[in-house]
């Protein structure tokens, strides 16, 4: 049986842990990178427990074991991972509903993932519904950037009822194109 649940021990963020490592394009043949999908940030554990104290990753566990989960991370994380430095100040002057981004009270997405063996499941779905019932009474809405070349995750996040608000190319010169997910509607 699966269970949706808040991240709340060492093992659990362990688990997320295993699960992103074997989901980083390093660890992927192209073939899986285009038609899997791939996460890009690899946290270590002291960061992703510090993320954790702040606002609980949400994560899908069949008895003891990850497989699934939404990083929970919020503007106080703006500068503990370099890598998306870029997109927090993008985020500082996309408009949204005539207001900058950085005026809302929003939920950052700082990665989604779900095991191979578990795909088309309806986990990524679940463990969003999940997300946003722990973080809709508290936030606008959810926000992340996925790259172009994320086919998966893009039409995986515009499924459930992300839409596209913006595109920039960052520093790497990767095309990353920034998607909301509304929550005002929803409580």
């Amino acid at each position: 049986m699966i269970t949706y649940t808040t991240a709340n021990s060492k093992s659990d963020l362990e688990g997320i842990l295993k699960l992103q490592k074997s989901n980083l394009p390093k660890n992927l043949n192209p073939e899986e990178i285009q038609t899997q999908g791939f996460v890009t940030v690899d946290h270590s554990y002291d960061l992703l427990k510090k993320m954790n104290d702040i606002e609980k990753h949400i994560i899908a566990k069949e008895q003891d074991e990850v497989i699934g989960y939404v990083l929970a991370m919020t503007k106080h994380s703006r500068f503990e991972i370099s890598i998306l430095l870029p997109m927090f100040n993008v985020l500082d002057s996309v408009p949204y509903k005539k207001q900058k981004i950085s005026d809302y009270d929003y939920m950052l997405v700082g990665q989604v993932c779900v095991d191979k063996k578990y795909r088309g499941q309806g986990i990524f779905d679940k463990c969003y519904n999940y997300y946003r019932e722990v973080y809709s009474k508290k936030y606008e809405f959810a926000i992340t950037e996925i790259a172009t070349q994320n086919f998966r995750s893009l039409n995986a996040h515009k499924r459930i009822g992300f839409e596209e608000i913006h595109s920039y190319i960052g520093p790497d010169k990767t095309e990353w194109i920034v998607v909301l997910w509304e929550w005002r509607n929803f409580n």
